[in-house]
């Protein structure tokens, strides 16, 4: 193989493994239960250690330059000019509640362009560095686009703030061309939507300069590569520019199905398109059933299709104790022919994920919360970060060095994992546990919110610095007791259900018996279909004769 070759191959590979990772769930202002925006992200990827990243505030000298590195790899790509004037940005929200997620989908391999300098994962970094709104960091991001090159294959951007939620989707123009094809619809404030790993953008209104924005050769830029001949009022972005195949319906329109299917009664309708019976696609927003709480979203996120057509947690594949997880990859092969298994929002290769809260009717120190975790979302613990925060909490940090190879029992990222691990085998036997433990923490979260948001607006009356340190140290402390009650969880489970099998407990204590020593074990063993399937497969061969 030559060299060439193999780099499309790896490159290929990267695309095919991006496609299947990331979700953004989206709602509305008028959606939503408090007159909040919400936006949720899954940052899912092997090799991808989760933690919160911190840019503070800065101002800088005409003509300082800013390193700009890939967010996946570190590749260093090039130099931009750097901003006179930065805003502190704390995960993906920054001071001004502006938030910025993303799902890749790929789409035509041909318009990447590896000499573009800005990555899609500084742009999102670098755009909440330099936007005060969500259209603020449209322009910034297109601009610095236009100006420096995208590196990155296709992408779905969803940029929010108090008032206004965006879903903006880019790809490149291939080798060497300087900048990217993009379009940008605004969300109604009625509305949910989500994407996830597929472009979702069709026909858009052409003639909406308030509420729809795209680069002059959207279309153009289509006809010219062959992509596209019809009328432009029919011009189609998704199809143009990432046309559908199995994986990006089933692996990636699925997900966005499912919480359709939620929060809507339209989840029947959408389905055989999902089935790949019809190509008719789900609508790019659609309006819920009901007002929807960032707790929906929380829980959203942690879906897995149950109790829907999808589901994955009473099949064969689910094991003895129903894990709604599959191993990767998707795909697998029996005899030549080729199998899939599903591709729930939940996944065990998060690194972090957020629900991020923007509400217009608070002071902006306040009225952001990145309610943040890391690993998987069905795994984690969801705590309050306050978008006003200097510092990063310690254990959302690379604290002891820890990294995707490097362990430390100071690291949220390996807490949340280690338990993670111990639940995965047995989930049905010990999910109840950290479920209980993980409702208790995240319940007494929310009911602080109220009290602690209305500090600190007394705080800022007076001095906004008070305020902000004093959200700041909140939002360290919630994340700390988290992480310490995670750790209390972890010890609990391996004793609770060490070597298989499991001790008495009662109000919380492991229970003794009447001369002090422990109490006799349970021994479940496994759940009766399970047994009825291994006689199934084997026969005779363990029958006691």
């Amino acid at each position: 193989m030559t060299k060439r070759l193999l780099l499309s191959a790896l490159f290929a590979l990267v695309i095919v493994a991006k496609s299947l990772a990331c979700t953004n769930l989206i709602v509305g202002k008028n959606a939503s239960t408090d007159g909040s925006t919400i936006v949720s992200y899954s940052a899912d990827s092997y090799g991808l250690f989760g933690e919160l990243y911190h840019y503070p505030a800065a101002t800088y000298k005409k003509g300082v330059m800013l390193d700009v590195n890939e967010w996946d790899t570190g590749k260093y790509l090039g130099q931009i000019e750097q901003a006179r004037q930065t805003y502190n940005v704390i995960g993906n929200i920054n001071e001004f509640q502006v938030t910025i997620a993303e799902t890749t989908f790929g789409g035509r391999p041909e318009l990447s362009d590896s000499t573009g300098i800005l990555d899609y994962g500084s742009l999102i970094y670098i755009g909440l560095q330099r936007s005060r709104t969500a259209r603020e960091a449209i322009k910034v991001m297109t601009d610095l686009v236009q100006e420096y090159g995208y590196y990155s294959s296709g992408e779905s951007f969803t940029i929010a703030d108090p008032n206004e939620i965006w879903i903006m989707e880019m790809i490149g123009k291939g080798p060497g061309v300087r900048g990217a094809v993009w379009v940008a619809v605004r969300i109604p404030d009625d509305c949910i939507s989500a994407h996830a790993n597929q472009a979702r953008i069709h026909q858009f209104n052409l003639n909406d300069k308030e509420n729809c924005v795209y680069s002059p050769d959207v279309i153009s830029f289509a006809r010219e590569k062959g992509y596209f001949n019809g009328v432009n009022k029919d011009f189609s972005f998704a199809n143009a520019y990432a046309p559908l195949d199995f994986g990006a319906r089933r692996y990636c329109e699925a997900r966005v199905w499912s919480f359709y299917n939620m929060f809507t009664k339209d989840g029947d309708k959408y389905l055989p398109y999902i089935l790949g019976e019809t190509d008719t696609p789900m609508p790019l927003y659609v309006k819920a059933d009901r007002k929807i709480s960032v707790q929906d979203i929380q829980h959203a996120m942690r879906d897995h299709y149950e109790g829907t057509p999808l589901d994955i947690s009473n099949d064969f594949g689910a094991g003895p104790y129903k894990t709604p997880y599959r191993l990767s990859p998707l795909s697998f092969k029996v005899n030549d022919v080729e199998y899939f298994n599903e591709r729930p929002i939940s996944t065990q290769q998060s690194g972090f994920v957020f629900v991020s809260q923007m509400r217009s009717y608070l002071p902006d120190a306040v009225g952001g919360v990145l309610w943040f975790g890391t690993d998987d979302a069905n795994m984690t613990v969801f705590t309050p970060v306050y978008c006003c925060a200097t510092k990063a909490p310690v254990c959302y940090t690379r604290v002891d060095g820890a990294d995707y190879n490097t362990f430390s029992w100071n690291s949220s990222f390996w807490i949340y994992n280690w338990v993670a691990n111990m639940i995965y085998p047995r989930y049905n036997l010990m999910i109840g546990d950290m479920r209980a433990v993980q409702s208790q923490l995240e319940t007494q979260y929310f009911e602080a919110q109220p009290g602690i948001e209305e500090v600190a607006v007394k705080l800022q009356k007076k001095n906004n610095a008070e305020a902000v340190n004093f959200l700041t140290n909140y939002t360290c402390m919630m994340a700390q007791n988290a992480v310490d009650s995670w750790k209390k969880l972890g010890e609990f489970l391996i004793v609770m259900y060490n070597d298989g099998v499991v001790r008495q407990v009662k109000d919380g204590k492991f229970q003794l018996n009447e001369i002090g020593q422990p109490a006799r074990v349970i021994r479940p063993g496994y759940p009766q279909e399970f047994l009825e399937e291994y006689v199934k497969q084997t026969g005779d061969r363990y029958k006691i004769k």
